[in-house]
């Protein structure tokens, strides 16, 4: 049994250049616009123009070699743009400083691309902890099963502590980690979960178990907080997302040791090549010895994706 909520959004009027929303029959209830193409919905994601002009002082930063090292590969990247940059200084040519330009261009868009999900990671944690500090709760003081008027008092959801009791009815968002212990709600959990449809919750059994920062779409039910301060799922949540407790997986570290040891491999077979070329009589400009050292990091890469 599941409820979906009919959302409150006004139909669009003819000639307001809106989208219409109407469904025809037989189209398999997709909304189509006037010229009766299906309408997609497309996200910024990472081409944001708020969240990159957001993120470009970070991206500038992240050029400092101290920082940069962390990334063997785009420390190599970014040594071999500051060696062409000299070189297309002394020796001035088109092939130079394009090879320069895309060099520099390389390593900015790296670091803008960790910025970026950084500044999306640092939003989200925002956004929960604010959703956590704003949350009232509705405490039940001496409650007991069947109790007809049970008294209530509001207080912050960051108060609330092990055991306590709070009743939450539609509309309300739950304060905290609990089990249901009195009524039957269904509860929205996509903030959570990102579950689109909304669950069942009731007293007993194994669907009793609610999340804080969920959100109760019908009927009341009481729950009993289970988790302590700062325990929380959301509390969690916020570690995780600000990296505080991430760790690096296995296939992470395995994956990072071996782009550590193919750019050093290709850094070693790119120099002596130089000796090789004197002593052929073709001795090869730096510019193109960087570019070669790139090109190979890189196809390397792609190959390991």
């Amino acid at each position: 049994m599941s409820v979906n909520p009919i959302p409150d959004k006004p139909a669009s009027q003819p000639g307001d250049g809106s989208v219409a929303t109407a469904q025809r029959p037989g189209t398999g209830g997709a909304p189509r616009g006037r010229d009766g193409g299906r309408t997609r919905r497309v996200g910024g994601g990472l081409l944001d123009p708020k969240m990159l002009w957001k993120s470009l002082p970070d991206a500038f930063r992240k050029l400092d070699p101290r920082v940069q090292i962390k990334n063997p590969v785009m420390f190599v990247v970014e040594i071999g743009s500051v060696l062409t940059t000299y070189s297309a200084i002394l020796h001035t040519s088109v092939f130079a400083w394009t090879i320069t330009v895309w060099l520099w261009l390389t390593v900015l868009f790296a670091n803008l691309a960790e910025a970026v999900a950084e500044g999306r990671g640092k939003a989200q944690a925002e956004t929960l902890r604010r959703t956590k500090q704003e949350t009232v709760a509705r405490r039940l003081v001496g409650w007991k099963p069947d109790q007809a008027q049970p008294r209530e008092e509001q207080v912050p959801g960051t108060q609330l502590q092990l055991g306590d009791y709070v009743v939450v009815e539609a509309g309300q968002v739950i304060p905290g980690d609990g089990d249901v212990v009195e009524g039957v709600a269904s509860v929205d959990e996509s903030a959570i979960t990102g579950e689109s449809a909304p669950v069942i919750r009731e007293s007993g059994g194994d669907r009793s178990a609610v999340t804080g920062g969920t959100k109760v779409l019908s009927d009341r039910i009481v729950v009993q907080i289970t988790s302590k301060p700062g325990e929380t799922f959301i509390d969690r949540m916020i570690s995780l997302v600000e990296g505080a407790s991430r760790q690096k997986t296995p296939n992470e570290v395995a994956l990072n040791v071996l782009l550590a040891s193919l750019t050093l491999i290709f850094v070693l077979a790119v120099v002596t090549l130089q000796p090789m070329a004197y002593y052929s009589g073709a001795p090869q400009d730096l510019v193109v010895l960087v570019a070669l050292i790139v090109a190979l990091i890189f196809i390397s890469l792609a190959r390991r994706r």
